[in-house]
Formats: C-alpha cells, sequence, structure tokens
C-alpha cells in the first residue's frame, strides 16, 4: 500500500484574506483555487518547493459551528508545523513579513523552534529538524 496526507482542512473566515496571508506572509504557493459554486472553492496552497508534501485546503466557514471553530481548531495548542532546512533565515524574513510569533527562539533536542499565529490564531512551530 502506497498512501500519504494529501491536504489538511483550514477552517478560514474568508478565502481572499486567507490567500494573501499564506502567500505574502508564509511565502506559499497557491495550488489551486477552483470555483465549485454556491460561493464554495478548492483553495490549496503549500510551502515554497513542497512537490510532494501536504497542502492547506482552506475551506471558509459558513455555518455558526465552522465560524466558532475558525482559529481554534488546534484547540489552542500548536497543531501545524512549518519545517525549514534554515530557521536562521527564515525567522527574520517571517518577522519582517508582520508574522506574530508568541516567543524567542529556542534550541530544543529536536531542532531549534518558535511558536507563532496564523492570521485567525492557529498556533504553528516553525522549526528545523536537528539530526535528519
Amino acid at each position: 500500500m502506497n498512501q500519504r496526507l494529501a491536504h489538511v482542512t483550514v477552517l478560514v473566515r474568508n478565502y481572499d484574506e486567507a490567500i494573501a496571508f499564506y502567500i505574502n506572509v508564509l511565502g506559499f504557493s497557491l495550488v489551486a483555487d477552483a470555483d465549485l459554486g454556491g460561493g464554495k472553492r478548492w483553495v490549496v496552497v503549500a510551502p515554497q518547493g513542497s512537490t510532494a508534501g501536504c497542502g492547506l485546503l482552506l475551506a471558509e466557514a459558513h455555518t455558526d459551528a465552522e465560524q466558532r471553530a475558525v482559529g481554534q481548531q488546534g484547540g489552542g495548542r500548536v497543531w501545524l508545523f512549518l519545517h525549514t532546512d534554515d530557521f536562521w533565515r527564515d525567522y527574520p524574513v517571517l518577522q519582517a513579513r508582520g508574522l506574530r510569533f508568541l516567543e524567542v527562539p529556542r534550541t530544543e533536542p529536536y531542532g531549534y523552534v518558535a511558536v507563532f499565529e496564523d492570521l485567525y490564531g492557529n498556533r504553528w512551530d516553525l522549526l528545523e529538524p536537528l539530526g535528519g
């Protein structure tokens, strides 16, 4: 069996503001943006150079329950992890683009890491893994 995780859905308030954040602040690529009708779109963003990796499927919240879950999908914990091959290159660039880091960078046994929030409050790790 050959399987891989293709997409993770992230609820957003608005497709276009979310696309702008992921493209302009995080530096992701827009992989797909297709109109599905009825106000729905198939929007996928992914980190630059991530050809076979997992992408984010941006889903605009419509119901009350979905709207309440925007920014809360991880229950207040870090639940998304952005790996980089050079933490100290990317950290100042992301800061300069206005990304909100919640802590100063730290070194852990597994790598260099700092927690940040996306535009909705979802918590992420910017992480350069150490030792392979």
